[in-house]
């Protein structure tokens, strides 16, 4: 699958590339962000950045860096993990810590779900967040995303098990949002 590029009136999303990695690390490599997901490690080195470039080559997955378009700054990345035979993906996303707060999750993720429903034609998405970052449950309550349970002790996180909310959207339910 080729990555596409995506852009809105403050970001632009594209494929990462090597050239990336001496950004990416200190960024990723945050224990706050490592923290608020289920799938970067702590410490991140940039053995692990090699690793996760070589991996975005699965075809089941979109992943994005999110990029400023002022500067061209990375700031974080995003993703769809894609099961095509149930036409639904699961949104990913993380931001660097300085980067938090200025609505850059909700505008690359609107461009996400435009992408997945649009073009991908996906007929639902789905994300969850760790119930200790109820900024993420934000940020998908800002796509529209509806609230679909609480999966209890769902990851276990550096030793703690921790409870995964989760939200999903359909289609027509994201079209009336227009």
């Amino acid at each position: 699958m080729d990555l596409p590029r995506l852009e809105t009136p403050r970001l632009q999303m594209r494929p990462y590339r090597e050239a990336d990695i001496p950004e990416l690390v200190p960024l990723i490599g945050a224990r706050e962000v490592a923290a608020t997901t289920g799938r970067i490690p702590y410490p991140y080195g940039e053995k692990d950045a090699r690793a996760f470039l070589a991996s975005i080559e699965n075809a089941d997955e979109v992943r994005l860096s999110i990029r400023l378009r002022t500067d061209d700054r990375l700031i974080g990345g995003i993703g769809l993990r894609l099961n095509v035979e149930h036409h639904h993906a699961e949104l990913g996303y993380w931001l660097g810590v300085p980067y938090w707060g200025n609505g850059y999750a909700t505008e690359s993720a609107r461009e996400m779900l435009r992408y997945g429903f649009q073009e991908l034609g996906l007929h639902r998405i789905f994300a969850s967040h760790f119930k200790n970052n109820p900024a993420s449950g934000g940020v998908l309550k800002k796509l529209g995303m509806l609230y679909e349970g609480c999966q209890r002790e769902h990851v276990c996180k550096w030793d703690q098990f921790i409870d995964s909310e989760l939200y999903g959207i359909l289609r027509r339910d994201w079209e009336l949002l227009g």
